[in-house]
């Protein structure tokens, strides 16, 4: 853990010039020391965010969409993200050529502690409520990933070299209380001399405070909603008293937590979601849009329900949506070759008007969307831990959903009538299930993670699994501690026990 103190830096697009949000620069004077004489607390904290909303929409995401039964890869990609189609752990934590999910969640955990640690100091209680929130997203998707890890000794530095593990449940129970602390120093905050304002700095929520305590108090609710199966109801009982004793309630159908530092039409500053998996500066597809292709599976449901999304994410192949098997390991069947497959939908395949996932190179990155609240409020009303209907919940979120995927407001009726969506044509027990199958199709490829994380907890929806996996029966049911952790803290690494991708499994879990 010592070797992010050794080489800590934000690897990724960071910001500057808040006055417009406009101009980004690499943080490369002294990382290891980011102090008031190198960056300002109003250019770290948009690169802090900036940051995570990167991993989220990248690495994360693209785990989720793979494992999530949202993609799949051509005939000619057969070779391309073979680690994730064969559930190969052992390349994935791979130093060189893995998925650094640890090492860069660790690096933005450590570039928020200093971040939390200066605000402190001069008393910016706005930027170190920020922080803490910020570092509980981060230590609560690490256990959805990994399970135990550091947490208390984590963000040590050269002080503590082999910080100790800590439960997977005990570390959310730390996080969430870090994200309420977070809330309270936010409304502790108070202007002065000399005390950083949080404003423009503030690329998702633009300083109002209210937003942080919603976003916050959503994320909490995210990680109770995820121990739905792990006997422990008094506590997400009590977690759901303070959230209503706090009084501001969750992010609802005009609220999104985006991230816009001001992207630009100029290499490595376009949104990145659009630069990795539509278009180039110069206009190119990707290599990913080419080799990425949505499932039969994900096609087949969207088609079962005469959903209109699909015409705006995907491609027509001769007047209809075609798939791929996902891991398919053959490259001979001619229907799953790149010319028969539908491909993503983006303006230049939809007259230059905005598509579902990909609307402009401007676009604002997607940290956690109001459909995806609405659908976990839609949950934990149908569970009677909050107040409000479940059924209007989870209508409004198909309206946001709609709304996000460019999808005309009166289209939603005659989608709403049918059986297989209609809330009140569930059966009674059937409803956790109804609300489930939407949020998995409002989510696809934008908070693909999440697919994985609710089949993982309630084995919804039936996602068919990889044909290149190790056994018919065998799941990716996390990810194996990075080998960076284990060349330096093997040995507490070493007590967790068990990390095979398939076998073992996140506290949480049924």
């Amino acid at each position: 853990m010592n070797r992010i103190a050794k080489i800590f830096t934000l690897g990724l697009i960071t910001v500057t010039g808040f006055s417009s949000c406009e101009k980004f620069l690499d943080v490369n004077t002294n990382p290891n020391a980011p102090g008031k004489e190198t960056i300002s607390l109003s250019a770290k904290f948009p690169a802090a965010l900036v940051a995570t909303v990167n991993q989220e929409q990248g690495q994360i995401n693209q785990i989720g969409a793979f494992w999530g039964g949202y993609w799949g890869t051509t005939n000619q990609a057969v070779n391309s993200f073979v680690d994730l189609k064969s559930y190969n752990g052992l390349a994935i934590m791979h130093q060189r050529d893995g998925i650094p999910v640890w090492e860069t969640a660790y690096n933005n955990l450590y570039y928020l502690e200093l971040i939390k640690k200066e605000a402190l100091d001069e008393k910016a209680l706005f930027h170190a409520g920020a922080a803490k929130i910020m570092q509980g997203w981060l230590f609560l998707r690490l256990v959805d990933m990994y399970n135990n890890i550091p947490f208390d000794e984590a963000l040590r530095g050269f002080d503590i070299a082999t910080p100790k593990y800590e439960p997977g449940k005990t570390v959310y129970e730390k996080a969430i209380n870090l994200i309420t602390s977070g809330i309270q120093d936010i409304k502790n905050h108070k202007d002065g001399p000399g005390i950083s304002k949080m404003g423009a700095d503030d690329v998702m929520f633009k300083g109002v405070p209210a937003l942080w305590y919603k976003f916050a108090n959503t994320v909490k609710l995210r990680a109770l909603i995820r121990q739905s199966e792990a006997g422990n109801q008094a506590y997400i009982d009590a977690e759901i008293a303070k959230i209503v004793a706090e009084g501001s309630g969750y992010l609802n159908a005009t609220e999104n937590a985006f991230i816009q530092p001001g992207y630009l039409n100029s290499s490595g500053k376009l949104n990145p979601f659009w630069e990795n998996y539509y278009k180039t500066v110069a206009g190119k597809v990707t290599v990913n849009y080419a080799a990425i292709r949505p499932t039969t599976y994900v096609i087949n449901q969207y088609s079962a329900l005469n959903d209109p999304r699909l015409a705006n994410l995907y491609v027509a192949v001769g007047g209809t949506y075609k798939g791929v098997l996902f891991g398919n390991p053959s490259s001979s069947d001619p229907q799953y070759s790149q010319a028969n497959t539908s491909a993503f939908k983006g303006p230049a395949e939809n007259n230059n008007n905005p598509a579902a996932l990909f609307k402009s190179f401007s676009q604002p990155s997607v940290l956690m969307s109001s459909f995806e609240s609405l659908f976990l409020q839609a949950e934990a009303a149908q569970r009677g831990w909050i107040t409000g209907t479940a059924q209007q919940y989870y209508e409004e979120a198909i309206k946001q959903s709609f709304k996000y995927m460019e999808v005309p407001a009166g289209d939603f009726t005659a989608y709403n009538q049918q059986a297989g969506v209609s809330f009140t044509a569930a059966a009674a027990n059937a409803k956790i299930e109804r609300i489930i199958q939407q949020k998995w199709l409002a989510l696809n490829s934008i908070s693909s993670i999440e697919a994985w994380n609710d089949y993982r907890r309630l084995g919804l929806p039936n996602i068919p699994n990889s044909l290149d996996a190790p056994s018919p029966t065998a799941r990716p049911l996390r990810l194996m501690y990075p080998e960076t952790e284990r060349m330096t803290n093997n040995e507490e690494a070493s007590k967790q026990g068990n990390d095979d991708i398939t076998s073992a499994k996140i506290w949480w879990m049924k």
